[in-house]
Order: structure tokens, then sequence, then C-alpha cells
């Protein structure tokens, strides 16, 4: 009997079976979903509020979120009172978590800097916060008050001047308290009462209440994301994150419990996350599918997780540690646990994953929370070229360039000869036209020193 709950609960894969690179492939690809159902909708949404402003967000909140407001800005007064109503110990826990994700952040922030040639060039970069930030935190159901301290924490320790947050109010017009305690220790300035595409677009467009922002951060569902693609462009984004993944590279040294738990962590969240393991270990492999079906019992989010492993879950057995770590980079995890005896020496051997967590005492829930490193993190294999949110998501850099009239003597010529290689004889002519002036004010200035020894 257990035999077969395994063979339901969570697929294994072989990689000396003949179509495995073909079946990996199709794992690594992880094809998202189309939305092209709700575009037609969410594009209504968000007209309605670039072209009627309150008025149609006010309406737009009684209709999606189910809450008729006064006011759409969280009140000084109910801030205050929400964080007042949190657990001594949730609020300790918050606020810890909000200092090691600060610390992390501020260990090395960027800042400008200048550089002169000799001959007379000088340029160099400048570094500046953007002017302001929107964080977009989902429903109640799927509210997390440490996404809300991992996407304010990076703009605040870079000084943005404002940074909102929009996030859906419950039918009787409150916040959950715990959002707004991890609102306020993260550096939020504002906090507004609208959720879905409208929040969104109120974010983007600005409206009398509702400041225009220069960046939006935040996941959402699917209608969200459309929303954000639609005003890219308007406003800069952050990473739209698709479902979570863990993958885990194990040898003989790994705990199957432990491992098994890892496994369930991810699977609980939505039926949409994928977690992998991959061993080399034989029997490891069956000794975690046997606690995958002892623990998912005791799970409350139970049917959740099921629906994840059955239909996305894996367990690749493999060769040995090398072949393991090849699949595990050609997949780009979100999330890569090394649970393996040497984690040191096998990190080297990584190149794609959002973040790495290793030995066998560091679970992702610790990433997550409060081990500083941010946890908006790349999916869907974008990890290959994406990196996890950070400072540089709310700096701008600004090159700046000044060449004084000898330097541009000394560099005119190849600027207008790789002009004219391009076909660009207009960029050509701009230089010309000052090097032809440089050129005459020698001129004089060699003639004035000519009649002058004739004196």
């Amino acid at each position: 009997m257990a035999s077969r709950d395994n063979e339901r609960l969570i697929r294994v894969l072989k990689t000396d079976e003949v179509d495995f690179e073909t079946t990996w492939s199709g794992i690594c690809e992880r094809q998202g979903t189309s939305s092209n159902g709700v575009d037609r909708d969410v594009r209504k949404i968000v007209e309605r509020v670039r072209k009627g402003g309150d008025e149609e967000l006010f309406a737009l909140v009684r209709k999606f979120d189910s809450a008729k407001l006064e006011r759409l800005e969280v009140t000084r007064e109910e801030w205050d009172d929400a964080c007042e109503q949190v657990d001594v110990a949730d609020r300790a826990a918050i606020g810890k978590a909000a200092m090691r994700v600060r610390d992390f952040h501020r260990k090395r922030i960027p800042s400008s800097w200048e550089m002169r040639e000799e001959g007379g060039a000088f340029m160099g970069q400048r570094v500046r916060p953007l002017a302001s930030v929107g964080v977009y935190s989902p429903g109640e159901e799927t509210a997390h008050p440490s996404s809300v301290i991992m996407n304010a924490i990076p703009p605040s320790v870079v000084e943005v001047p404002e940074i909102i947050m929009a996030t859906p109010p419950r039918p009787d017009g409150g916040i959950r308290p715990e959002l707004l305690m991890a609102a306020r220790v993260a550096g939020v300035h504002r906090v507004f009462k609208m959720g879905g595409p409208h929040a969104i677009a109120a974010m983007a467009y600005g409206t009398e209440l509702v400041p225009r922002v220069e960046k939006i951060v935040g996941s959402g569902g699917a209608r969200v994301a459309v929303a954000k693609r639609l005003v890219f462009g308007r406003v800069g984004l952050g990473g739209e994150a698709g479902p979570g993944e863990l993958c885990i590279v194990a040898d003989r040294s790994a705990t199957p419990a432990w491992v098994a738990a890892d496994l369930l962590s991810q699977a609980e969240q939505e039926p949409g996350a994928q977690a992998i393991l991959i061993t080399h270990a034989r029997a490891l492999a069956s000794r975690v599918r046997d606690q995958l079906v002892r623990r998912v019992r005791q799970l409350e989010r139970e049917g959740i997780a099921r629906e994840s492993l059955s239909t996305r879950g894996v367990i690749a057995v493999t060769r040995n540690l090398a072949e393991s770590i090849r699949l595990a980079d050609a997949y780009a995890p979100e999330h890569l646990i090394l649970a393996v005896e040497d984690p040191d020496a096998a990190i080297k051997m990584v190149n794609n994953a959002g973040a790495i967590l290793l030995g066998h005492y560091t679970p992702v829930a610790v990433g997550d929370y409060l081990a500083g490193p941010n946890h908006v993190l790349p999916t869907g294999g974008t990890a290959r070229f994406f990196s996890p949110l950070g400072i540089d998501d709310f700096l701008k850099r600004t090159s700046f360039i000044r060449m004084e009239p000898s330097k541009l003597r000394e560099l005119g010529g190849d600027v207008i000869r790789l002009a004219a290689v391009e076909g660009f004889t207009g960029h050509g002519a701009s230089v010309d036209v000052r090097l032809q002036k440089i050129r005459r004010a020698r001129r004089e200035r060699e003639a004035a020193r000519e009649a002058e020894a004739e004196l």
C-alpha cells in the first residue's frame, strides 16, 4: 500500500533511462500559463483608473475588494492601533527579520564615482535613488509580512524618498495588523487600501489621492501580472515571481526526514509550486519517498501539497554528485539546497540559482524569513540571467562626460572615422565643426605669438 502511495505522490526519474534528457528538458522549460483570457478585462480596469482617477478607483475597490471605504489611505491612528494589536512575540520576530534584512542590504551600497584623464577628459557616474517606489502586497490569504519586509527594505536602505504600499482591504475596511507592522518596520511611508489591477494602475498613473511611483515591486495573481505588463514603460517593474521552486541536491549524508520536510515546505505553498530532489544515493531517494507519504498527512495544507507533488514533484536519481549538480544547474532553481557532506566544494560547481542554502542545517524557511538575503528571487529558470531583489533595483546610474578642447582634438579624428564606418556622417560633422574651431583658435594663438615675437 505504501509503495502505491509513493507512486501516486511523486514521480521518480533515473538518468540512465533512454528518454531522461528529453524529460528533464521539459521540466526545465516550465512553460507559463497563458493570460489571454484576462488581458481584455484587465486592460479595461487599467484604462478606467487612468482616465477616471479616484472616482473609478473607489468604484473598483467596492467591486473587486468588496469594501466600501471612506478613505483609501491608512490613517496614522489606524496604523498605530494595528501595530498595537500584534502579539508581542510576533512583533519581536517581525522586527528581528527586518533588522537582519536591513543589515544585509546595507553591506555594500554603490556610490557615485568620477575619473580624470590627462589631456582634459572628465567622466563618471552619478548614483541616485529612485524618487518613489510602490510595494504591492496581495490579498488576505496570500498576504505575507515577510514579503513586505523583503520588498520594502531595499528601497528604504538607499533612502528612496517615498515608499507606498497597496494591499486589498478586508470587507470591513481593515488590513491585517501584521502587514501594517511589517510595513512600519520596513520603512513604508504610506499604505493604501486597494488591490488587484486597479491598485497597479493607480500607482503607475497616479491619482489625486495616490501618488504616482517610479517602480512597482511585489507579486500578485495572474491579473496583477497582466496589469504590470500593461503599465511597464510608464513605471519600472520588479520581477514578477512565478510559482515557487525548490531543488535539493543530496548525497548519503542527508537525513531523509529533513529532505522530505524541506520538499513539503515548498509544496504546501501553492499547487503550482515545484519541489525536486536530485540525488545519486538510491537508498536516500526511496526513504525520502516514504517520509513524504508519512509527513504530508500532518500538514494543514495537505491537499495543496499533494497536488503540487503529484503534478510537479520529481525525484531524479543520478550516477554521481557532479551529474546531480549539472541537472540542478540546467534547471536554474529559485532555491537550491546543497544537502551534501561538503557543500563548500559543491557550491563552486553551481552557476545558476536564485539562492543557495548550504548544508544540512539551512532550510529554505530560514532564508524566507530572517537570514538576511532577499527572498524575492528569480523563478522559471530566469536565475540564469536575473538576480535576487536588492538595493541596485532602486538606484539609477547616470553617466557624465566632459571633454576639454585638447582632449576632443586628441580623440575627435577617431570619432569621425567610426561614425563614417557606421554611415552616420552627421555624427562626424558634429565633432568636425568643433575641431574646426579648435584648429582656428590654435592658428590664431600661433599667429599672435609670431606677431609678438616680431615686435
